[in-house]
């Protein structure tokens, strides 16, 4: 096993920051916090009810949290993924009241008491949704990073009606992107659900 070394340089430069922070005064240090509160507000933090995947959580988030940010850092659910953060990609894809959604764009406080589903809540216990098992046998994903979204998208497209034909489905599945070029995996699955 190979030890990182450390230039000289770096160690210098790094023994005199600390020996400067530890020798200022600490009346100065609290007169600096004093400045810095008044020029950054303090977070605001509202207590949400949230319910996902059929679950309720009592979650007190800060008011700027996204939907995104609440699955993944609050409650551990990482199958959204944050992809362009943009809404660009549609990596982030989840349903809100049955809707698809771009999670990193809506705010966690505006889906309070609606019924968010992820890519974690779409099976029903160990049975795949028919999406995820089409998905499976038509090789509608290679890297699987924007899988989760996708899958997310071609329900809704689904059960919106729009698969009458592939550029109807490629239409409105325009707004999840993948890199591997999966594309025609994709659209078969959704044909293969959509019947």
């Amino acid at each position: 096993m190979k030890i990182p070394s450390i230039s000289r340089r770096k160690f210098l430069m790094t023994s005199g920051l600390l020996v400067f922070w530890a020798a200022i005064p600490v009346h100065v240090k609290a007169a600096g916090e004093k400045v810095r509160n008044l020029f950054v507000k303090p977070k605001k933090v509202l207590p949400l009810k949230m319910k996902v995947n059929g679950q309720n959580y009592d979650l007190n988030l800060d008011t700027r949290t996204t939907v995104l940010d609440m699955l993944r850092e609050n409650l551990d659910l990482t199958g959204s993924k944050k992809g362009c953060d943009h809404g660009q990609c549609g990596a982030c894809t989840v349903h809100i009241d049955g809707e698809r959604v771009l999670s990193c764009l809506t705010l966690a406080c505006t889906a309070q008491q609606k019924e968010i589903t992820t890519i974690e809540g779409l099976a029903n216990g160990e049975n795949l949704h028919p999406m995820q098992k089409a998905f499976i046998e038509c090789d509608g994903f290679q890297c699987g990073y924007c899988t989760p979204g996708q899958i997310m998208s071609a329900v809704a497209c689904v059960k919106e009606g729009h698969t009458g034909s592939v550029e109807e489905i490629k239409e409105f599945m325009s707004g999840n992107l993948c890199r591997c070029g999966a594309y025609n995996g994709i659209v078969e699955s959704i044909q293969k659900v959509a019947g």
